[in-house]
């Protein structure tokens, strides 16, 4: 088979394509940065609150890091994230890749109903459904134009479980993949729309929770390892260089934990 420069059989694949990536600071989406980066993609690192360690993630990505740069994308913000897709238009010309890494959380036992408060789940479906949502409408008119671009929605096995950091995460991880769905019949063929959903990943991400839990977890999964950020990472990228006829579905990344 003849190989094509920036084809999946290159190794700098996606060469030429400019991805970007909300909640691209830290976790799942400074990984799925770096992968890319390796990958030859322009990368647009997308932060909420995270400014300085966005500029230290792009100052580390690649020797060519001047392609790379910063972006503050708020998802509570939709007048900001239109700005920002007419800001990648302005400064790139094309937006080939969506990942939506951004996300928000809170530990909340799931009998406790009446630590839920109506302003946390509020917040957490603003954050998890609403804000990538508004997202992907800002930025699908540009990456209509590239006929084959991809979004990425990062999801969790919460979805489907019912087992997760507290009810409302779990609801809008279940209305994440279901979005999906319709934005993939929406937006075909111009565009894909993949969920990745991990297990607990080893971050930061839930405030309280500790190696030792994540690890108590695991050794009840057939794998019994951790799911690291880069395991996550690599499965985004498989979406963009590899499971090129995926759209509409989910892609587990769990050491087996939903068995």
């Amino acid at each position: 088979m003849k190989r094509t420069p920036g084809g999946a059989g290159s190794d700098r694949p996606l060469a030429n394509r400019v991805a970007v990536i909300t909640g691209g600071s830290s976790g799942i989406g400074a990984a799925a940065a770096k992968r890319f980066a390796d990958a030859g993609a322009t990368l647009v690192v997308g932060y909420h609150s995270g400014a300085d360690r966005a500029a230290r993630l792009v100052e580390s990505l690649s020797d060519e890091r001047s392609r790379h740069t910063t972006m503050r994308l708020s998802m509570e913000d939709t007048e900001s994230l239109v700005a920002a897709a007419a800001d990648v238009e302005k400064a790139f010309g094309r937006c080939d890749i969506l990942v939506n890494s951004a996300g928000f959380t809170r530990a909340i036992p799931h009998r406790e109903l009446d630590a839920l408060d109506d302003a946390t789940f509020d917040a957490i479906m603003t954050a998890n459904v609403r804000g990538p949502f508004a997202t992907i409408r800002a930025f699908a008119p540009l990456m209509r134009r590239s006929g084959n671009a991809l979004i990425v929605n990062v999801s969790s096995i919460s979805a489907f479980t019912g087992s997760g950091s507290n009810i409302a995460y779990c609801a809008s991880k279940a209305a994440l993949d279901t979005m999906g769905m319709s934005l993939a019949r929406a937006l075909g063929p111009e565009i894909r729309v993949i969920s990745v959903s991990p297990a607990a990943v080893n971050t930061d991400f839930v405030p309280g929770r500790d190696l030792a839990a994540l690890q108590k977890a695991a050794d009840m999964t057939p794998l019994r390892r951790i799911v690291e950020p880069d395991d996550v990472a690599m499965a985004i990228l498989a979406c963009a260089t590899h499971l090129v006829t995926a759209t509409g579905t989910v892609i587990v990344v769990d050491g087996g934990r939903h068995l």
